[in-house]
């Protein structure tokens, strides 16, 4: 008996073992490279972009004011100037990548004295400031160090950072306001550099030669401090004068009335008795 068909099966071609081949699905080696380089800039620009645009600005160093730098500048000049010492500050956050957050000198905001021709002796006061993000388990830090020229020994330069905290510039203060720390810190760096023997205390200043103006007539302490004494002195010598005139003014007009009885003729008339009735 013949088998019956399925119906829809006919009109079909008969199907043997063999399967017919399949279309390629695989993608030309230079889509691949296209590709990847696609994916591997895009997980880079995500990267960067989450680090630079994901800070709040809290780990940003704050600088010195444009006042606090010009300041330094000046008094650091001074110093300089009498020592023969250039002094400098140099100013960086933790990554220490690219320029300083500030650097500058008795040279100049902006001017550093490292490595600077016209320093040949030169000692520099460098913070580096490290805030964490706030996701962070890290506390805040800073880190000062002091460098000099080649004549300043390691123990003289050790010396003048561990004056520094002496004189009030601490972590503490550096976490909290770095520009102004940093700025006092290139302040000391003159007085600790004489402190540890390592350079030679400025030369006073000669008084210059000029005329003083005379000084007021300040009086007589005679006058000032017994004037009390004197005053009763000059008193009892107008007394005594008054009495003195007096005196002599009578006396002179007892001399008078003798003079006047011994003149002849002067005799006293005699005085008449009455008559007896």
């Amino acid at each position: 008996m013949a088998a019956a068909k399925r119906p829809g099966t006919a009109g079909r071609p008969a199907t043997t073992g063999a399967k017919s081949p399949a279309k390629s699905a695989e993608i030309p080696v230079w889509k691949q490279a296209l590709i990847w380089v696609g994916l591997l800039g895009t997980v880079a620009a995500c990267t960067v972009g989450s680090i630079v645009n994901g800070d709040d600005g809290s780990s940003v160093v704050p600088p010195p004011t444009a006042q606090e730098r010009a300041d330094t500048v000046a008094v650091l000049a001074r110093s300089s100037a009498s020592q023969g010492v250039c002094y400098g500050w140099e100013l960086k956050d933790d990554f220490g990548y690219g320029d300083p957050v500030s650097v500058g000198s008795n040279l100049g905001d902006g001017v550093a004295v490292e490595e600077n021709p016209s320093c040949p002796r030169w000692v520099q006061v460098s913070v580096r400031i490290y805030y964490p993000s706030e996701s962070s388990d890290s506390d805040d830090s800073a880190y000062v160090t002091v460098d000099g020229s080649g004549d300043f020994s390691s123990a003289d330069l050790l010396r003048i950072a561990d004056g520094l905290g002496r004189l009030g510039v601490t972590e503490k203060v550096l976490i909290d306001d770095p520009g102004w720390g940093v700025t006092r810190a290139a302040v000391m760096l003159p007085l600790l550099a004489v402190e540890a023997d390592a350079v030679e205390p400025a030369a006073t200043p000669a008084p210059a030669a000029t005329q003083p103006s005379p000084l007021p007539d300040p009086g007589s302490d005679l006058w000032r401090d017994r004037w009390g004494y004197l005053l009763a002195a000059g008193g009892l010598l107008l007394v005594t004068a008054l009495l003195m005139t007096v005196g002599v003014v009578q006396r002179r007009r007892q001399r008078r009335g003798v003079e006047s009885a011994q003149r002849p003729g002067a005799d006293a008339v005699p005085s008449r008795t009455p008559e007896k009735a």
